[in-house]
């Protein structure tokens, strides 16, 4: 936890200890609720005003044997008083429900953290099913920790019985009970989460008042248990003048598409196969059809990206959505999207492979796939977003490229960025279309496939009276649009396509430093979801001393004009990726430049203290 000093008189007798940042963990089973209060616990923690981060970390089966470790259900939360980009690397609290989320968890934890435990999961039999050898408790493993263990599913039963519902429903109320008590460890108030668990059970009243009244519980308890409970309070953290909300990443895709379709005057048609961990993204749009939204269910992913590719070709734009192996069986459509030069949105939420691989984990392995991966010279844009909150300007600015290159776009994302929450300042909206699509018109003396001097060809909505055109996946002359086997003018559209897209370089912004200036002895370069961890890790390396700059890309293909010149300029270059180095051999291969590849292929983000190591290895010994 971060330094601190005793404070008093803060909703409660107890003395609270003033904190600048802590780290809490919730975990159980899978079945146990824990992100659904840890939903609960962002939305307490926003409203007190501080900053935070979240990381919810789900097992890939849908319900896994009860009391294993392969089910293991987790959330972690790090607030502060002040600015953080990462979910913290060591949980200081940790709530555990069961023997195998202890085992699981206990080595992410720091040197003296508190853990909560409910004795009565301690079984014989929940040690066998979480494979331990002994009791945790009692054969010296936590003795490095604190330790406060409370009997949180029988107190919670107690709890629930006067609403009339079973005793299984009331011992299911214990993640409310544990959330209670963790809002008054920190001084949460409770009236968010009363008001959502009313809404939730609106039309089930003994299991609203169940709840209600664990979470009632829990929290008295902490204000009349007479066992030494800690208290904390973490300040309010200062934050410019706006509007602000917590925001998933994938709200934030949602609302970036939303945003991009009104500025370009389109219909956004969305059609997906559900694939995790991109179908929360499906979800969303399918509840916003009352914004000019329609969605589609295909009965697999190439069907879902021709049927995208066909609402783009009826004048909408089309956008689609999928993990690794959804992007595998569309790679024929993009190619047909690129042929015919068909604005597409592709979302890309990335998952740790091959194959099935880790479902619910989180990786960067699709970038070669998103840059290269299709047959027969298709290129096309590929953006990367570096936050949750950073997704909205990300697909944004996907629809915006799309529409306005007349070209398929990949923006990257992963599951951390998808289920990830941060607080964002809802930015202000424009009324007037920003970047609106203009259709060829009735008359127009223009070839459906005469280029401007971008190479982009105009977009002609099928019915346009005296506009009819011939479009297929076949080569097709430059000037006619006819179906053409000739050698020569392959080659001549081949290379149009490239330079169609290479010219989006001249339509982004020029690349710069996040922290630290050209010219720095190292630079630590990024993409996508590493932002956070290589942010604190530079800045904590700055405040050392040490001449060291961030350098991040949201542009990926094409790379930013001024890329080249500004990498350069460094002394080194330093790479970490959540892959085994695909963009620094991007880079090395692009601008022979010696980039040097830090690999993290565990499912889980980089810690902060690991970036830190490795930068210290690159500097040596001088700051």
């Amino acid at each position: 936890m971060g330094e601190g000093e005793r404070e008093s008189g803060i909703r409660g007798a107890r003395t609270r200890e003033r904190l600048s940042s802590v780290v809490v963990r919730l975990s159980g089973d899978s079945g146990d609720g824990i992100q659904v209060v840890g939903s609960q616990l962002t939305l307490a923690t926003a409203i007190s005003g501080a900053e935070l981060e979240t990381f919810p970390d789900f097992p890939a089966e849908i319900r896994a044997p009860a009391g294993t470790t392969f089910g293991v259900s987790s959330f972690q939360i790090h607030f502060a008083d002040h600015p953080i980009h990462t979910v913290g690397d060591r949980p200081d609290v940790l709530v555990a429900f069961n023997p195998a989320a202890l085992k699981v968890n206990l080595p992410d934890l720091r040197e003296g953290a508190l853990i909560i435990l409910d004795p009565d999961s301690f079984s014989a039999r929940a040690l066998e099913r979480a494979r331990l050898r002994s009791d945790p408790r009692t054969d010296g493993t936590l003795a490095r920790f604190r330790v406060i263990e409370i009997p949180i599913e029988a107190r919670a039963r107690q709890a629930a019985a006067a609403s009339g519902v079973s005793a299984r429903q009331a011992g299911r109320t214990k993640n409310f009970w544990a959330l209670g008590l963790i809002l008054w460890m920190f001084d949460r108030d409770l009236e968010p989460v009363r008001a959502w668990i009313a809404r939730r059970f609106a039309s089930e009243p003994q299991l609203a008042e169940a709840n209600r009244a664990a979470l009632d519980a829990g929290y008295a308890f902490g204000e009349t248990a007479e066992i030494p409970l800690p208290a904390y309070a973490v300040p309010r953290a200062p934050k410019p003048p706006g509007t602000y909300r917590t925001v998933t990443g994938l709200e934030a895709l949602a609302f970036g598409l939303l945003d991009g379709a009104r500025n370009a005057e389109l219909k956004l048609v969305f059609c997906s196969y559900p694939i995790t961990p991109a179908s929360g993204l499906f979800h969303l749009l399918a509840g916003m059809r009352g914004l000019g939204v329609t969605t589609f269910q295909a009965e697999d992913e190439i069907a879902a990206v021709c049927a995208a590719i066909g609402a783009s070709y009826a004048g909408a734009l089309g956008v689609t959505a999928t993990s690794g192996p959804g992007m595998a069986l569309k790679t024929e459509a993009l190619t047909l999207a690129v042929a015919t030069e068909l604005p597409l949105v592709v979302i890309d939420v990335q998952r740790a492979g091959p194959a099935t691989g880790m479902p619910t984990k989180t990786e960067q392995s699709d970038l070669f796939h998103a840059l290269w991966g299709r047959p027969g010279e298709a290129p096309l844009v590929v953006l990367a977003a570096a936050s949750p909150a950073d997704c909205f300007a990300m697909a944004r600015e996907a629809v915006r490229l799309a529409v306005h290159h007349m070209t398929p776009v990949i923006l990257l994302a992963d599951g951390f960025l998808a289920n990830a929450a941060e607080p964002w300042r809802v930015p202000e909206l424009s009324r007037k279309p920003e970047f609106p699509v203009r259709f060829a018109r009735a008359g127009e003396p223009v070839s459906p496939w005469r280029r401007d001097d971008r190479g982009v060809r105009p977009w002609v909505v099928p019915g346009t009276a005296h506009r009819a055109y011939r479009i297929t996946g076949l080569e097709k002359d430059f000037e006619t649009g006819t179906i053409s086997y000739d050698p020569a003018n392959h080659a001549r559209m081949t290379e149009a396509r490239r330079l169609k897209v290479l010219k989006v370089a001249e339509d982004i912004p020029e690349q710069g430093c996040e922290l630290g200036e050209p010219g720095a002895r190292l630079a630590v370069v990024g993409w996508g979801s590493t932002y956070g961890p290589i942010a604190d890790a530079v800045a904590a390396m700055r405040a050392r001393g040490c001449d060291v700059a961030h350098v991040h890309l949201r542009y990926l293909w094409p790379l930013p004009a001024n890329l080249g010149s500004l990498l350069a300029s460094f002394g080194r270059l330093l790479v970490p990726e959540m892959n085994t180095g695909q963009l620094a051999t991007l880079l090395r291969a692009h601008y022979l430049l010696p980039a040097e590849p830090l690999f993290n292929v565990t499912g889980r983000p980089f810690q902060v203290r690991e970036l830190i190591g490795a930068i210290e290895r690159a500097l040596g010994d001088r700051p």
